[in-house]
């Protein structure tokens, strides 16, 4: 009966019907009467909904040049004390601790720092670049390039080998050449495989030399120190190298920075 007076943005009506309806509701008993309160909620809800389409937003405008106003008040600006040498301090007439006193009412509506939620929210932004579309290549093509792979390894796995072979003859060289100045004089394997200036290349030498060993090229023995020495081993027949094959033993020798220091 009342609706259109509770539409009104200036009447309380619905406020105070709501308020009637809380106290009524102290003392119900029955079922009915608990409909009849739910019913009531119902209707209150849906002229609330309608009071609220009807305001408008230019009725709160924010007013700047009120606000400033406001703060500087708040900042405790004493306009009567304003001098001619405002103008050479921006600060002017207003107090030591205005913007302290602003920072700590500030302070009281912040519970924790604000968080960054976007990487790039102060950058401008800038479409992304559209990506080129890449043809599909035609089968025959594609069959060529996968047979051009094997031969493209397969010549990479030859170089490497005959790098390995060429140091290898270079060390047996080498060896030979030591051996041939003083052939009474045992060559030791650690003073003959061992770089003083790096470790890795102690190992590498190590490694190639093994490949004169496994050959037949070099053999290793103890001294009477029972230290290695290395020596290169004389060209025999076919028989004899195939004898001296069959008695040969694989040794694997540990070495590691500490003991190379």
């Amino acid at each position: 009966e009342n609706r259109e007076a509770m539409l009104n943005s200036r009447s309380n009506r619905l406020t105070e019907a709501l308020e009637e309806a809380n106290a009524l509701f102290d003392g119900v008993c029955r079922a009915r009467e608990a409909a009849l309160d739910a019913q009531f909620l119902v209707l209150a809800s849906n002229i609330g909904k309608e009071k609220a389409n009807e305001l408008h937003s230019e009725m709160s405008a924010f007013d700047s040049t009120a606000f400033a106003e406001d703060l500087l008040t708040f900042m405790g600006i004493n306009r009567t004390e304003e001098t001619d040498d405002s103008e050479d301090d921006p600060g002017g007439f207003l107090p030591g601790d205005a913007w302290k006193r602003v920072g700590e009412e500030a302070l009281k509506y912040f519970k924790r720092a604000p968080v960054f939620h976007y990487m790039l929210g102060s950058f401008k932004s800038e479409p992304p670049v559209p990506k080129q579309r890449i043809e599909r290549q035609k089968k025959a093509s594609r069959g060529k390039a996968e047979q051009a792979m094997p031969a493209q390894l397969k010549k990479m796995e030859e170089s490497h080998q005959e790098a390995t072979e060429k140091e290898v003859e270079r060390i047996l060289r080498i060896l030979q050449t030591h051996f041939e100045n003083d052939p009474n004089t045992p060559i030791s394997f650690f003073d003959f495989v061992i770089d003083p200036n790096s470790f890795a290349r102690t190992v590498e030498n190590m490694f190639h030399v093994s490949f004169l060993i496994r050959d037949g090229l070099a053999r290793i023995k103890l001294d009477e120190d029972k230290l290695p020495v290395i020596e290169p081993t004389k060209p025999s027949g076919a028989g004899e190298e195939d004898s001296r094959a069959g008695a040969r033993n694989q040794v694997i020798i540990r070495l590691d920075q500490r003991e190379w220091k």
